[in-house]
């Protein structure tokens, strides 16, 4: 556990620690029932609320961690942490005012879900408009909706050559990845300085036009040589990659510039607006 840091929600502090190997954050489960409950005693709250849900059955209670947190008086003491999955489940079972604005975001994205299954067309709409309000430029989201298309299309791809399971879809994209950027999907969201945040959301438009053709290029490789195992997966993964790793290299040749960098859309447009501020 690395990188901890303390959260502010409501003048309190949310203790918190990021774990960097499976990229997740982890709350202190206490913090944040004192924050919602207001309880006078919240680790007296929490142990009966604990009690109360193993009761019903709940898993929410095994999935807690217990991590080294730093209290109050200065020293380290083991802290049930859960996850974001894990506190928000946590929250829907405290009865609290506090809690009812998150009890309803979480049914709004619940019923949204429900309606994009049914008509997929609703994502792209509302992907569309987050990005928007994010400060994302038209061109650059037409990009970013059209890298879905082409990650999707490879996922089927994968679905059809017999890949399942998160960790075989994360290693292939890592070869992807490597073949073209010259490092793994983590290693590149580090060089970003990123945590959780999307590592295409935080590429440049030229990153994300050498992702799009390292993915469309292992698809059509794919379709072609129908790999039947694995390794043969993993194998097409990197020539489909090193198609966009010989284009990266010869922009770099041509331009002196490496194309790999820790900005992204928003801030080289921020950059580019500054700029022509200056001239002006």
């Amino acid at each position: 556990m690395t990188d901890t840091q303390l959260a502010v929600f409501k003048g309190k502090k949310i203790r918190r620690h990021w774990d960097e190997e499976n990229e997740k954050w982890y709350f202190s489960v206490v913090d944040i029932v004192d924050v919602l409950t207001g309880s006078p005693n919240p680790r007296s709250y929490w142990k009966v609320l604990k009690h109360r849900l193993t009761k019903e059955g709940s898993e929410v209670v095994t999935k807690c961690n217990h991590l080294k947190m730093q209290a109050a008086d200065g020293k380290f003491y083991l802290t049930d942490c859960a996850d974001t999955e894990a506190m928000f489940r946590i929250i829907q079972s405290i009865p609290s005012p506090n809690a009812e604005p998150f009890k309803l975001w979480l049914a709004r994205v619940g019923y949204e879900r429900v309606e994009e299954a049914e008509n997929p067309e609703l994502a792209m709409d509302r992907a569309m408009h987050m990005y928007l309000k994010q400060g994302y430029s038209p061109d650059w989201i037409n990009m970013r909706l059209k890298s879905m298309e082409v990650r999707k299309a490879l996922t089927d791809e994968w679905h059809k050559r017999g890949i399942k399971g998160t960790d075989e879809f994360a290693t292939l994209t890592d070869d992807i990845t490597f073949a073209w950027a010259g490092m793994t999907t983590k290693q590149y969201k580090k060089h970003k300085e990123l945590k959780k945040e999307n590592l295409r959301d935080n590429m440049t438009n030229l990153e994300l036009v050498l992702n799009m053709l390292a993915e469309a290029s292992t698809t059509e490789i794919s379709e072609v040589k129908r790999p039947d195992t694995f390794q043969d997966n993993r194998k097409v993964a990197r020539e489909g990659g090193k198609v966009a790793g010989k284009a990266r290299e010869e922009i770099e040749a041509r331009t002196g510039r490496k194309v790999i960098s820790k900005n992204n859309h928003l801030t080289m447009r921020e950059s580019r607006k500054k700029l022509e501020k200056k001239k002006s």
